[in-house]
């Protein structure tokens, strides 16, 4: 017969704990992080990383009310402040946050933004001509 030692019983029940709290600390993280909304087709509503992030398909006139951009751009906010996104030739898109790095779509590319801004707010941007 086999004796477990009280080291082997503690080892196993702090490997048993730890694997609980990792499994335990992913489910919170997941539904903390990224809680999305019902919402129709085609709009986003979700926090992440504690940033709500708000995707609006484009209407018929176009983003920012037709004025700048073309027709079929979606209104992206993050915390109810406008984010500006433009979509290249391939289909990826940026936004104004960060240029030099492609996203595939929208939705990915507002998260990204709430990760560079760090917890800073969107500056309004001042778009027109003279």
């Amino acid at each position: 017969m086999n004796k477990i030692t009280r080291r082997q019983a503690l080892g196993t029940t702090a490997g048993a704990l730890t694997v609980l709290g990792i499994a335990g600390a992913t489910a919170h993280a997941a539904a903390t992080d990224s809680r999305a909304a019902t919402t129709p087709a085609g709009t986003v509503d979700e926090v992440y990383m504690g940033r709500r992030i708000q995707i609006a398909p484009a209407s018929g006139g176009g983003h920012h009310g037709g004025h700048h951009g073309g027709p079929g751009l979606p209104t992206v906010r993050i915390d109810g402040r406008e984010l500006h996104v433009m979509q290249n030739a391939d289909g990826t898109w940026i936004s104004v946050v960060n240029h030099y790095e492609t996203y595939s779509d929208p939705a990915s590319l507002a998260r990204a933004a709430v990760r560079e801004l760090q917890g800073s707010q969107l500056a309004p941007m001042q778009m027109g001509g003279m």
